[in-house]
C-alpha cells in the first residue's frame, strides 16, 4: 500500500509540476506544445518509477518490448505513409509520436498496476493527444492512430491473457520469406 500511495504521489507531483509553468494569453498554441511535448514523458518515467519501486523485473521486460514495438510502429508509418503536418513543417505526421510513447506509458500503468495508476496516466496522455492537435502539429486521426499503437503494443505484451496462455512471439526469417511467428498455450 505505501508504495502504490509513493508512486502516485510521484505520478501527481511530476504532472502538476511540468504543467503549472507561467503562460501568456497570446502564446497559448505554442504553450500549449510546450506543455504536451514535456508531458510527453510523465508516463513512461512513472512507468519506470513503478517498476523500480515494485521492484518488477518482468514488468520491466514487458514495458521495454511494448515500447520498442510502439516506437517501431511509429517511426516505421511516419516514413512510409509520409503526411504532411497540418502546419506544413513537415511530412511526418502520421501517426504522432508523442501520443504513441505517452499512451504506451499510459496502458502500461493501467494493465501492470490497475486503473488507480492508469487512469490518472490515461488523463495525462489524453492531455497530450489534444495538445498535438490543438498546436496543429496532428490531426485528430493522427493523434488517433498513435493512441492506438502505444495501447495496442502494451495489451500483446502486459496483459493477463500473455501470461495465462503464454503467449510467445518472434521473429522468423526463412530462404525467401520474412515473418512473425506468435504461439499460445490453451
Amino acid at each position: 500500500m505505501k508504495n502504490k500511495i509513493t508512486i502516485t504521489c510521484l505520478f501527481i507531483l511530476c504532472s502538476f509540476s511540468l504543467i503549472a509553468q507561467p503562460t501568456e494569453i497570446s502564446n497559448s498554441r505554442r504553450n500549449v506544445r510546450k506543455s504536451g511535448d514535456v508531458m510527453t514523458a510523465v508516463t513512461p518515467v512513472a512507468s519506470l518509477a513503478a517498476v523500480i519501486v515494485f521492484q518488477d523485473w518482468q514488468g520491466l521486460k514487458q514495458g521495454a518490448f511494448a515500447s520498442a514495438t510502439s516506437l517501431a510502429l511509429t517511426y516505421g508509418l511516419k516514413y512510409v505513409v509520409d503526411k504532411e503536418r497540418p502546419d506544413g513543417s513537415n511530412d511526418k505526421s502520421f501517426p504522432s509520436l508523442h501520443t504513441s510513447i505517452s499512451f504506451t506509458g499510459a496502458t502500461f500503468l493501467y494493465r501492470r498496476y490497475g486503473w488507480e495508476y492508469g487512469v490518472p496516466a490515461c488523463i495525462v496522455a489524453s492531455y497530450v493527444g489534444w495538445s498535438r492537435t490543438h498546436a496543429k502539429k496532428h490531426d485528430w486521426w493522427d493523434v488517433a492512430a498513435g493512441a492506438a499503437i502505444g495501447i495496442g503494443s502494451d495489451f500483446l505484451y502486459t496483459r493477463p491473457f500473455a501470461r495465462k496462455y503464454k503467449l510467445s512471439v518472434s521473429p522468423v526469417m526463412g530462404n525467401q520469406h520474412m515473418g512473425v511467428y506468435a504461439s499460445l498455450l490453451f
